[in-house]
């Protein structure tokens, strides 16, 4: 499917930025091995468990589930997909993407442009579904992205080396220096990310532990890395996703979901 006038189909399997992203400390960093024999879109199915096996924590700590626009609402082809969904023990690490394109598009025009990215995914990079497990738009609309369950950890295609035990959400835009973050978009996501760590009774402002699989990540595969349970893609990968505007919102998102989990 040939992408929407003006819409930038980002590739979330490898860098498409040149900056630099910090460092990161209390894990192993990638070393020179050579990356993984194993393709891309196999690794993502490293960890199965099978319907049933999930059930959402319930404590003082979670968070009312925001509106959240269905696939079938958007009009995702199912006919695309051809592998069930596949899921990890919980979500524990929130990583936020942007999209990388253009912020002047009309929020009606926004499942367009989510199909076209869909077929993309699916089909264009063979990762049979959309990567993302959420996105968000200028509006402060939320729409969900990989098939499986919104309330359960479903692993995506998002986070190199990162998919098991994350969700990805991606803001539908470019936030580099200098660009506005709209507030309802970052509103928005701090909703869902006090909704989707809730569910496991995960602090957005805490930090957890997840285990690369693939060392053309940050990390060399089967290293333990440390992140802040909100993170942005580059803190994982090499990009500076979800740009350096949507970075210094991370802290702000942070408090506002713990304030909504009651912390």
């Amino acid at each position: 499917m040939a992408a929407a006038a003006g819409w930038n189909v980002r590739n979330t399997s490898e860098p498409s930025h040149a900056g630099r992203a910090p460092a990161r400390t209390g894990a192993e960093q990638a070393g020179p091995d050579e990356p993984s024999s194993t393709p891309y879109a196999l690794q993502q199915t490293e960890f199965v468990v099978g319907p049933g096996a999930w059930s959402p924590a319930s404590g003082p700590h979670s968070a009312p589930r925001p509106p959240i626009v269905s696939r079938e609402q958007w009009g995702a082809d199912e006919r695309l997909r051809h592998e069930p969904g596949e899921y990890a023990h919980a979500v524990r690490v929130v990583f936020v993407h942007h999209t990388d394109n253009p912020n002047d598009y009309d929020c009606a025009e926004v499942p367009s442009l989510l199909r076209a990215m869909y077929g993309d995914h699916a089909t264009g990079r063979d990762w049979d579904d959309i990567g993302y497990n959420f996105l968000v738009d200028r509006c402060g609309t939320v729409y969900e992205g990989r098939a499986g369950g919104t309330d359960r950890p479903v692993v995506g295609a998002h986070a190199q080396g990162f998919n098991k035990g994350s969700a990805g959400i991606a803001a539908i835009g470019t936030f580099h220096e200098g660009t506005p973050v709209p507030a309802a978009l970052t509103d928005a996501i701090a909703r869902l990310v006090a909704w989707k760590l809730g569910l496991a009774g995960v602090d957005p402002r805490g930090r957890a532990a997840l285990v690369s699989t693939n060392s053309m990540s940050r990390y060399r595969k089967g290293a333990r890395a440390v992140f802040d349970t909100v993170s942005g893609h580059r803190d994982g990968d090499p990009t500076d996703c979800p740009g350096a505007e949507m970075a210094e919102r991370l802290p702000e998102i942070r408090q506002k979901a713990a304030r909504l989990q009651g912390r």
